[in-house]
Parts: structure tokens; C-alpha cells; sequence
């Protein structure tokens, strides 16, 4: 069921993407595409999910171009599901996720998993927000402005945001 749009201008773009990646078992299968997984078997064997599922979210993904639909071989009748360039700018999300729920689910030093840098062999840094020229930025240094998509109904709702901001309703 589509996520219904309105004046809300954060709701415009986070509704679209979790149309695309919000179902529950899309995450899983762009987690484990990025793992090495590409096979309908693989993904089935490594989720324990259902095929007629799988088929669905594997049919989306492919369609909202995360992942590409190829043959094995030329000719071959059986496919792989390989990320697309749209597919692998994910990966921050991901990361992102994995590290957020390992803080406030599973605690410090209690990390199911811990992403690595190649090269260096050590811990990738955490993901953070970062201004233009490379600082951390917390919440209250964010503010948000309407975009070249923005309709006059979100263009109305950021202002209200920003007297609200202003007056430390939501200080």
C-alpha cells in the first residue's frame, strides 16, 4: 500500500524510499547482495525466507533499479541479482543502521559485527553527519530548507518548522 503524500516535506522524500527498501525482507537482501550474495538459493538459504516473498522483493528491488536482473552466463536461463550503482549508494544506510542498532541494542563492546577497512585492517569510523567542509554536525546545527522539488504546501510546512524552532517550542 502506498505511503500517502501531503504537506509534510519529510514525508515526500522518506516515503519514497521506504516504498522501495522499507518492506521487511528489502534491507536483508540488499545486506546480503552487499555480502556476495546473488542467487535466488543463496538469498532464500541465508534469510529463511519464503520464495513467493523473495520473488516479490527481488521483482521490486529490480524494478526500482537497487538491484540489476543477469544471466549467470550468456545464454543461460538462470539469473543473478547483482547491485546497480543506485544499489551500492545504500551502503552508508547499512552501515549506518548496523551501527546504531549495535549501540542501542546490543551495547559497546558487544558488536555482532564490525565493519573493517581492507587496506588498513582496522575499524571503519562511525557514521556521522557532516557539513560541507567536513565538521560534525549535531541535530540542533541542521536546519532544513525547501528544494528545488518542494511544493508550496512544504514550503509552508519548513516555515512552520522554522517559527517553531525559533520561538524554542521544540528548543
Amino acid at each position: 500500500m502506498p505511503i500517502p503524500e501531503n504537506h509534510d516535506p519529510f514525508k515526500r522524500s522518506i516515503s519514497h524510499v521506504l516504498e522501495i527498501i522499507g518492506e521487511g525482507w528489502s534491507l536483508l537482501i540488499i545486506r546480503e547482495a552487499f555480502f556476495g550474495v546473488h542467487r535466488f538459493e543463496e538469498f532464500q538459504s541465508q534469510l529463511g525466507i519464503a520464495r513467493n516473498i523473495l520473488t516479490a522483493r527481488l521483482k521490486k528491488l529490480c524494478e526500482t533499479q537497487i538491484l540489476e536482473r543477469v544471466p549467470i552466463k550468456e545464454g543461460a536461463k538462470r539469473h543473478e541479482y547483482m547491485l546497480t550503482s543506485k544499489g551500492k549508494e545504500l551502503m552508508p544506510v547499512l552501515i549506518a543502521l548496523t551501527q546504531w542498532g549495535d549501540r542501542w541494542i546490543f551495547g559497546e563492546n558487544a558488536e555482532p559485527v564490525i565493519f573493517m577497512d581492507r587496506e588498513h585492517n582496522e575499524p571503519i569510523a562511525k557514521i556521522k553527519v557532516r557539513s560541507a567542509r567536513g565538521g560534525d554536525l549535531r541535530p540542533r546545527e541542521i536546519m532544513v530548507v525547501p528544494g528545488p522539488g518542494s511544493t508550496p504546501e512544504s514550503k509552508k510546512r519548513i516555515e512552520e518548522m522554522h517559527r517553531r524552532l525559533e520561538s524554542g517550542v521544540d528548543a
